[in-house]
Parts: C-alpha cells; sequence; structure tokens
C-alpha cells in the first residue's frame, strides 16, 4: 500500500495547476464514487469519519434549534382562531407532529447509515434525473421558508435596538407606501441579516454548541416570559375557557383534521431532506430519537404560546399571539425594557438556528448537487440568503401575499409524496441495501430508465398523491374557485395525510410487484469500505475496495489508483 501512496503523489503534484479554479470555476474535485471526467465536489460525497460528531444529544439540540421558532409558539393560535378549543391545538401539536416523525425516522435512518446528503439519497428511489425534480421543490420551499425567517429575526432585532436606544423607533420613514416597508423596519432587516450571516456560513458539523446554545436560551427565556406574563395578570386569563365557535358533527370533525394537518405540513420540509442532517451522526441509533423529541418540544412551545396569550387579554385587553409584538408592549417601567431586550434577542437566536437547520444548508446542499461546477456548500449558503433575504423583498411577502402563503404551505402536496417513495424505497424495495458508489454514476445502477434517468415507479407514485389534493390547493390560494372544486376540497383538508400514505404504499407496491432487479443487491455496498486516496490541496485522488485481498492483482488496483490520481 505504501508503494502505491509513492506512486501517486508524483501524478497528483503534476496535477495542481490543473486543478486549479478559473474565475467563478470552481477546482475539479475528484469525488471517491463519481465516474472519472464528472465535475463534482466533496460537500457531496459521504461524510468522513472525522464529520462523524453528532450523538443524541446533538440530534436533541438540533430540534430544539429548528422547533424553537416564532412560528411554533404561534402554532395554537390558527387552530384556535378556527373555532376550536385549546385542547384541540394540543390533541393536534401532538398528533401531528407524532405524524411527521415517521418520515423523519424512515429517511433520517437512510442518511444516518449511509452517510450521504439528501440530493443524493433521491437517486435511489427517483432515478438520476428525476431526483432533480424534488431537489428543485426542496429548494424553492428553503428559499421561501428563509425569507420569512429572516424578516421575523428582524422584527426581533428591534426590539433589542429600541429597549436600549428607545428613538429608534422614531427613524423618519424615506421610503413610499409602495415599498411595502419603512426605513427602520428596512435597517433592522440589514443588521439582522448582517448577524445571521457569519453563522450560516459555519460548516454543520461545527455546529453542534449553537444547537445547544439556542435551546438553552429559548427554553429560559420562554419561562420567564410565562412567568412574568402571569405575573402581570395574577392567573393565566380566560383562554381555557372558550367555547367551539364551530357546531359539532362533519364539520368540525374535518376542521380537526385540517388543523392536524397543517401541523404535519410545517414539517413537511425536514420530513424530506433529513439526511443532510443524519448524516453526521456519530451512531444510527440516534435518528430514533426524534420520535419523542418532537412532539414533547412542539408542547412545551404550544402551551407557552396559549398561557402568555391568554394572559396578554388580561393585561392589555386583546390576545397577543406574537411573541415579538408581546415585548414591544414592554416600554417603560422596572424591568420592561430589559426584558424586552432578552426575548428579542432570544427570538433572534430561534429565527437563526431555524434557517441554518431547516433552510439555508437544505438549500446550500441542493444548488451543490445541480451546479457543482460552480458551486460548493459556501458559495450555496451565500447565494440562498442574499435570494431570499433580499431579491425575494420577504416584507412584501409576510405583509401582502397572502394567496404566495397558501402556496407556500401547499407545497407539502408536493413535498409528502417525495418523502414517502424515498423512506419506502430505502426500507420497503430495498430492504436498507443500498450500493452507495452507485448513487454517484450518471450511468450506475440507479439510472433506471437508460435515456430519461427515471424511476417510472416514483413518477406513477408521486402523480397518485399529488393529483387528488390539486384542486383543493386551487381552492386555497383562489377561494372564488372553492364552489366549483366542491367536495375535492376535503382531500386537501388532509392532504398531508393522504400525500405520504397514498405514496408510500402505491410505490411499495409497485417496487415489490415491478421491481427494477438492476437496483436490488443483497447487501448494502457502504462508502466506508473504500480506501481514500485524496490529496488535500488538489482533492484529486483514486478509490478502492479494502474489504477483499489488498496483494490480489495488485498491479491492476494500483494501474486503476494512477489513473484516477489525475482525472483531467
Amino acid at each position: 500500500m505504501d508503494g502505491i501512496r509513492r506512486r501517486i503523489r508524483p501524478v497528483q503534484q503534476k496535477c495542481k495547476d490543473k486543478m486549479k479554479p478559473s474565475g467563478w470555476l470552481l477546482p475539479q474535485q475528484k469525488s471517491s464514487f463519481a465516474d472519472d471526467g464528472t465535475w463534482t465536489n466533496v460537500d457531496m460525497d459521504v461524510t468522513p469519519l472525522e464529520r462523524r460528531v453528532w450523538g443524541p444529544w446533538t440530534m436533541l439540540g438540533f430540534w430544539f434549534s429548528d422547533a424553537l421558532n416564532a412560528q411554533g409558539w404561534e402554532a395554537p393560535a390558527a387552530i384556535i382562531a378556527g373555532g376550536l378549543t385549546w385542547r384541540e391545538a394540543i390533541y393536534c401539536i401532538i398528533f401531528g407532529n407524532l405524524t411527521t416523525t415517521l418520515p423523519l425516522v424512515l429517511n433520517g435512518a437512510m442518511g444516518a447509515n449511509l452517510h450521504i446528503p439528501f440530493p443524493v439519497a433521491m437517486r435511489s428511489s427517483f432515478g438520476w434525473y428525476f431526483s432533480r425534480f424534488a431537489i428543485v421543490v426542496r429548494m424553492a420551499t428553503a428559499l421561501f421558508w428563509h425569507a420569512i425567517q429572516t424578516y421575523t429575526g428582524s422584527t426581533a432585532i428591534t426590539q433589542c435596538i429600541r429597549a436600549i436606544w428607545p428613538s429608534y423607533l422614531n427613524i423618519p420613514n424615506h421610503l413610499p407606501a409602495s415599498a411595502g416597508i419603512t426605513s427602520q423596519q428596512l435597517l433592522s432587516h440589514f443588521i439582522f441579516w448582517s448577524i445571521q450571516l457569519p453563522f450560516l456560513l459555519t460548516p454543520p458539523h461545527k455546529l453542534k454548541w449553537f444547537f445547544s446554545f439556542k435551546a438553552a436560551v429559548v427554553l429560559i427565556s420562554s419561562v420567564g416570559v410565562v412567568i412574568a406574563m402571569t405575573s402581570k395578570a395574577h392567573g393565566t386569563g380566560d383562554i381555557w375557557n372558550q367555547s367551539y365557535g364551530v357546531p359539532p358533527g362533519a364539520k368540525r370533525n374535518w376542521l380537526i383534521l385540517s388543523s392536524m394537518s397543517s401541523i404535519t405540513g410545517s414539517w413537511a420540509t425536514m420530513a424530506t431532506n433529513i439526511p443532510d442532517f443524519t448524516r453526521y451522526l456519530d451512531r444510527p441509533k440516534g435518528v430514533y430519537w426524534q420520535v419523542a423529541f418532537l412532539p414533547v418540544i412542539q408542547i412545551i412551545l404550544g402551551l407557552f404560546g396559549i398561557i402568555c396569550t391568554s394572559a396578554a387579554k388580561v393585561v392589555y385587553g386583546y390576545y397577543i399571539w406574537d411573541p415579538v409584538s408581546l415585548a414591544a408592549e414592554w416600554k417603560d417601567g422596572p424591568g420592561n425594557r430589559a426584558g424586552a431586550f432578552f426575548v428579542g434577542f432570544t427570538w433572534c437566536v430561534a429565527q437563526i438556528g431555524t434557517n441554518l437547520s431547516a433552510n439555508v444548508i437544505s438549500c446550500a446542499n441542493d444548488l451543490t448537487s445541480l451546479c457543482p461546477r460552480y458551486i460548493n456548500i459556501r458559495r450555496g449558503v451565500i447565494l440562498t440568503t442574499i435570494t431570499a433575504g433580499w431579491i425575494m423583498v420577504p416584507w412584501k411577502i409576510i405583509s401582502s401575499a397572502a394567496s404566495l402563503l397558501s402556496f407556500m404551505s401547499g407545497l407539502g402536496i408536493f413535498l409528502a409524496p417525495i418523502a414517502a417513495i424515498m423512506g419506502a424505497d430505502y426500507w420497503i424495495v430495498k430492504r436498507k441495501h443500498v450500493d452507495v458508489p452507485a448513487l454517484y454514476r450518471a450511468h450506475g445502477r440507479y439510472r433506471y430508465h437508460a435515456r430519461w434517468g427515471t424511476n417510472w415507479r416514483a413518477v406513477v407514485a408521486f402523480f397518485i398523491s399529488v393529483v387528488p389534493n390539486i384542486p383543493g390547493m386551487a381552492a386555497s390560494v383562489n377561494p372564488s374557485l372553492a364552489p366549483s372544486v366542491g367536495s375535492a376540497v376535503k382531500i386537501y383538508d388532509i392532504f398531508y395525510l393522504w400525500g405520504f400514505f397514498s405514496a408510500f404504499v402505491v410505490y411499495s407496491l409497485l417496487g415489490r410487484l415491478f421491481p427494477a432487479t438492476e437496483t436490488l443487491v443483497p447487501e448494502t455496498i457502504s462508502g466506508d469500505d473504500v480506501y481514500f486516496g485524496m490529496d488535500a490541496t488538489t482533492g484529486a485522488g483514486g478509490s478502492f475496495f479494502t474489504d477483499g485481498d489488498v496483494d490480489e492483482e495488485k498491479k491492476g488496483v494500483e494501474a486503476m489508483v494512477v489513473r484516477s490520481a489525475c482525472p483531467i
């Protein structure tokens, strides 16, 4: 083996000049498994051992980071405002999140066992080219939610600044009403975006500390807000005694199902691309803790939101669901400005953590897989946050585009079957046996159709899942279509439940009845079974399997490694 390494080094040295980047072009890196001459980069490769540093407690911190955000605090609001009570709000949060943990565990296990990112994992079920469709859908969702989460963070930074300098709120406005934002709000948005950027540029495997920090800060602050508001209100208010706003019967039952589906839909994105994060686990068993983590965190945060909102009615005369708006009421008086500062700081940290875990890293991975010649994860992060934070004008999305928000929520009808097909393929069809190196080869076993690069079984399952949901989605975006849609809207009321389980069952049946035999292997061929001859500077190198006799056919192996050392 040492002799092979010595022969590789001179060849790699000659390649350095050829591997240098030109302009925006990234240096061509040699993946462990991709075809020679294919432009790739190591961010899409199998996660190396030194980056597998996440354990079960890191997953707990990760879910605290993702779930503890202003939207989670406000989750019960829409359910109660729709005519149900706090009881149904809690039930929907529990069962909605339990439903979501199913794809989180199924797909998270694929990342934890194979240590590959979502864009690569999709090729096993969708095929080489059709997987790109799934990647684009997930990427579009991430962009919109990053825009919304970032602007929410800018409202929190406003509370931090005005708590120190109250005159900050008096900055004169020089923007027209058509801009949809004031000068002061635009400045807050720029400040928050600038603070957030360095955290977004941190490599994912180095974020353990931030997830733990956010979990501690948000929990402590939330408990403090609950204590403060119940103290001001001398109790928890009367929200617990509210009556139903809809009569008993079918209408109420469908409203409950619709509310539960809205909870599941809010996690549709993470349930799809969870391998982007579980790939960093050091032990695969850590993925199963998600079943307990997510529902418990959401229940705690939802109860905090209900209690504080109820107390706000007593203190201020009306319900305040938004925690940042609640802090805006804390102006003069002992401790009020200090409290407003810490609440604003808390939700700044919360929104940054959510953007890290749910949106930016995922979108950057997607961009990297689509354009490896020009984009790596760092460039993907920059493109994502500039596009979502500025080009998409998030303040207009929030303030004046109700139909667009309905459309974004409706994207769950596309994400549900994607998550279902990926999970069914790994657990039911492939029985957890995947040829990892073949996932990186354009003409490998997972291309499926030689010309189209598409698995027809995934196409059929996808359309059976999506088509029945389209009329209801159209009616939610444009209410004038509701009369023509009729009872079809009922399917959309349970869009995630229908979308996930229908696609899961159909794909499983097709995969078992009409198997793609070329994609089935008796045992998993792991990316850990190869020897990496990778040059740290150029990325050039070769790989070969070491689970056999290294001395056998040594000359042929040596020739392969030397050829791979300089693929240009």
